[in-house]
């Protein structure tokens, strides 16, 4: 039986954004925007989505990954009070809620930064840092140097190497799992974090709650090295975010179908076994939509999306086809305030929103779709076919990123007489081994067994 994760469809919320918070955290009192994000919730289930991904959440300066205090909630959303009921709203719908863990750096405005600013050597904090060096300076004058995230000098590099600071964030850890009932953390910039911490983080969340979630923000590497059994269960899988969106604009499956034969292939994947979180948006990336050289291609990205091996993700907006693009290197339009009453109201892309939706109910209790082999069925520029295969049945799934319609004959990998169309619910009679797939231009079909 799968994990509640592994059968997930999550619902990305970037609630500093989401909420048009203020971007400066020089506010004198709790501005309380919890209300603002609740009313998603009934919107979320509707549409199938049954865990949510939030964050950032600790009190922190300025865009939420400067962190100020990790046992806070920034006031700029609310107090620990309000998210505590979000959570409970959440679990009471059948919503599991996955936090933002940001354990790679602070921001400069933390205790133990501020401390060795005023006591220097004599800091009991002065090894909570890496590279602290008294004969140096940084940028912001302090009389001392320090390594950062990507030199970005107001996000300070933890020594996760210090017990005391392991310690620490293990302690704010249990926290959050003691005081909000959380079910899972997103560990901010994975790929930096050490292993040993992240070894130890399984361990202690595991005895914690015993179906705790860790998954990794990962871009580039052998994704096996950080999702593995003794440290995450997921991480981020870019390497097919790529693949979604560039082999529709170059009319290109080849570039998709190589990425998951290399990745999850019956015989011979490297991640076989392994359930990557799968995504074509977040609050880094362009908009999905915004991408896409043909906007008719977004029901095929969905549809490999939600089919393909991975946890599917949702990014907060983008199931009513809402745009985002980097300008000037902004993240600013990514990360849109929006309230659910009036996107739907305003819905521009009705028919997304409803296949979205259609989307999350065929992958609803589906172990298929969830624990299913991939085997390649069918594979040309413009058009591609795979299974997925468990038990001796199987969903078949055909798209087609050409601007013509195409038919196509698809071997069926398993013995069955018949198929029936999701869509349509009819019959597709197979014959010598293969079924006939009429596919509408940028359209998808998907077949299963009755």
């Amino acid at each position: 039986m799968s994990k509640w994760y592994e059968k997930a469809v999550f619902y990305h919320m970037y609630p500093l954004g989401m909420t048009g918070a203020p971007k400066e955290n020089n506010v004198q009192q709790t501005e309380h925007r919890f209300g603002e994000l609740s009313d998603w919730l009934p919107h979320l289930q509707d549409i199938g989505c049954t865990a949510i991904y939030i964050g950032p959440l600790f009190e922190s300066s300025t865009h939420g990954y400067d962190t100020r205090d990790y046992r806070l909630v920034d006031r700029r959303l609310g107090d620990n009070e309000d998210f505590k009921e979000f959570v409970k709203k959440a679990h009471d719908l059948g919503i599991r809620i996955v936090v933002d863990g940001v354990f790679n750096h602070t921001g400069r405005e933390f205790f133990a930064f501020q401390d060795i600013q005023r006591n220097r050597e004599n800091s009991p904090y002065r090894n909570w840092y890496k590279g602290i060096n008294f004969g140096w300076n940084s940028a912001y004058n302090d009389g001392f140097s320090y390594e950062s995230w990507r030199n970005c000098q107001n996000l300070v590099n933890l020594n996760l190497y210090e017990r005391a600071v392991k310690d620490y964030l293990f302690d704010v850890i249990r926290f959050w799992i003691h005081e909000f009932d959380i079910d899972g953390i997103r560990l901010d910039c994975a790929d930096c974090l050490d292993f040993d911490f992240m070894k130890e983080m399984r361990w202690i969340t595991g005895q914690e709650k015993e179906d705790f979630w860790l998954m990794g923000e990962v871009i580039h590497g052998d994704y096996a090295r950080w999702a593995n059994d003794q440290m995450l269960h997921s991480v981020t899988n870019y390497e097919l975010h790529k693949g979604l969106y560039s082999g529709h604009n170059d009319h290109n499956y080849f570039e998709i179908a190589h990425t998951i034969r290399r990745e999850f292939d019956e015989n011979g994947g490297i991640y076989r076994g392994r359930k990557l979180y799968s995504f074509v948006d977040n609050h880094d990336v362009e908009r999905i939509i915004t991408k896409l050289n043909n906007k008719d291609h977004i029901r095929s990205v969905y549809t490999l999306l939600y089919t393909l091996p991975g946890i599917p993700s949702i990014y907060y907006g983008s199931e009513f086809g809402i745009e985002g693009r980097k300008e000037q290197g902004s993240d600013d339009s990514l990360r849109p305030r929006l309230l659910v009453e009036e996107c739907r109201k305003n819905n521009a892309h009705p028919e997304l929103t409803a296949y979205i939706r259609a989307l999350g109910e065929l992958r609803k209790d589906n172990e298929i779709l969830v624990q299913g082999v991939y085997r390649e069925l069918l594979l040309m520029n413009r058009q591609y076919a795979f299974a997925r295969i468990l038990d001796g049945r199987a969903v078949i799934v055909a798209v087609n990123n050409d601007e013509a319609p195409s038919e196509i004959y698809v071997p069926v990998p398993v013995g069955a007489a018949e198929l029936t169309d999701w869509v349509t619910k009819e019959k597709r009679a197979v014959e010598n081994g293969k079924v006939k797939v009429s596919l509408d231009a940028c359209g998808t079909s998907i077949l299963y067994q009755e």
